[in-house]
């Protein structure tokens, strides 16, 4: 009788507004307090796409379905159903705690309460931040073992490539012999420059020069480039690097301010920077504010509530800069002409419904140097698809790394934090739970800039 009288409420199809929706109904019984309710699982379809209710507590299933969940009895408080781990061969990742929910029931609706926070809470947040990383200096960034690659200037660029592409690096500080100094860092951004010159086909950089072309002559073509392309153009930023002895608010500070990933750590015995010692590369994930969640209130609250990172625009919004999203099937050429252009670091790819498939990334561009495949593509004919399985490295039992990782707008900050001070993990892309549309795209530096004001 439940059943039935729950299918008359909802209906087996429903037409909207010139749109057939079909709920899919799923029953499980709870005996909760000596009595069984039926709490009710169900999404609609809408023209072909499966959708649940965003606004409603929901579950996932075992293939990473999403339904919405209906309680048909009155209780306190009831939990969710904890959904199992996505398939480890897949290439995107969703923090299956984000799936959880909390559900309160109340006069036979379901209501999921978001936390809020005051502006002196948002001060107070601040201000603990600030005096944590003020204290701290960068010593404590250095590990007990590591290695740091440094690459001469006097390098050709050929063999510069293949050095970050084998060690799985997107930067690497620049030594000058001459100078006896750090002068400046070659990045996956040169790369991506340097192949989007050798397609232009009035160039003066050839794939033979290629070979010889040290990483010098390279800063100075670059230099030369820069002044074409901005008539302000001038010399370009010479190294950023912190001090062992200097706060980690002034290495975020850096890294903020100048727009870098990373930052060398340098110690130099004399003021000329001579006889310099490279001892680290930090970036904002080694600042990671590791208190819990209840020290930092701003932390509590789900991203969605905070200013933070880069969201599709929604109809009528205006002003709202665009996320920058590309098919599967557009070139590479247009892959990192939009990285360039848009100047961010990784470009999500999805499918024709805006579903996340995968994220193409500066440092992927590194991938060209396996086999010297850069000698023999062309950047118009070459597809994101083609170029992204030629970074993918085989792995027992056939799975593929992880390169996708994701959250869903309802998750805590203090949460998305967790996920991005994970080792290789530079951005989370928000997405609808369910479907995967995309919905935004946050990174370390959008939380820190917020965090510091």
């Amino acid at each position: 009788m439940l059943k039935s009288a729950l299918l008359d409420s909802l209906g087996s199809h429903q037409h909207l507004k010139g749109f057939t929706v079909c709920v899919n109904l799923v029953f499980i019984s709870w005996r909760l307090c000596n009595f069984v309710i039926f709490p009710l699982q169900y999404k609609f379809i809408v023209d072909g796409d499966w959708r649940h209710d965003e606004h409603q507590p929901f579950v996932s299933g075992i293939y990473g379905t999403v339904n919405t969940v209906l309680l048909a009895r009155e209780a306190d408080y009831v939990s969710t159903i904890l959904s199992p781990q996505m398939p480890s061969g897949s290439s995107m990742d969703v923090d299956n705690e984000a799936f959880q929910r909390l559900v309160k029931v109340s006069d036979g609706t379901l209501h999921e309460a978001l936390p809020t926070t005051s502006q002196a809470d948002l001060e107070v947040s601040r201000q603990r931040l600030t005096v944590f990383l003020s204290t701290r200096t960068g010593y404590e960034l250095l590990p007990e073992s590591g290695k740091v690659i440094a690459l001469d200037v006097d390098l050709p660029v050929k063999q510069a490539f293949h050095i970050l592409h084998e060690q799985g690096i997107p930067v690497a500080p620049l030594w000058d012999f001459c100078k006896g100094q750090f002068i400046g860092v070659l990045s996956a951004l040169d790369f991506i420059l340097i192949m989007r010159e050798l397609g232009n086909h009035g160039s003066n950089l050839t794939e033979e020069e290629l070979e010889t072309h040290t990483i010098s002559a390279w800063k100075e073509a670059k230099l030369y480039l820069n002044r074409q392309t901005n008539e302000h153009g001038g010399a370009l930023p010479g190294l950023i690097q912190a001090g062992p002895d200097e706060s980690l608010k002034d290495v975020a500070s850096k890294i903020l301010q100048n727009g870098v990933a990373m930052v060398p750590i340098i110690h130099s015995s004399s003021e000329d920077g001579s006889c310099a010692q490279l001892l680290y590369l930090a970036s904002l994930s080694d600042l990671y504010f590791r208190h819990s969640s209840a020290s930092l209130p701003i932390l509590q609250l789900p991203i969605c509530a905070i200013p933070l990172g880069t969201w599709v625009p929604k109809i009528g919004e205006p002003n709202r800069r665009p996320l920058a999203m590309l098919r599967p099937s557009s070139s590479l050429n247009a892959a990192l002409s939009l990285l360039v252009q848009a100047q961010v670091s990784s470009i999500p790819i999805v499918d024709d419904n805006d579903s996340l498939l995968d994220v193409y990334s500066r440092s992927d561009i590194t991938a060209l140097a396996k086999d010297n495949v850069y000698k023999h593509i062309n950047l118009e004919e070459m597809t994101i698809h083609q170029a992204l399985q030629l970074g993918q490295e085989p792995y027992p039992h056939g799975f593929s790394s992880q390169r996708c990782y994701m959250c869903l707008r309802s998750d805590p900050l203090h949460k998305v934090m967790e996920r991005l001070a994970k080792p290789g993990v530079r951005r989370l892309v928000i997405v609808e739970a369910g479907s995967k549309r995309v919905e935004g795209i946050i990174s370390l530096s959008d939380i820190f800039n917020f965090l510091l004001g």
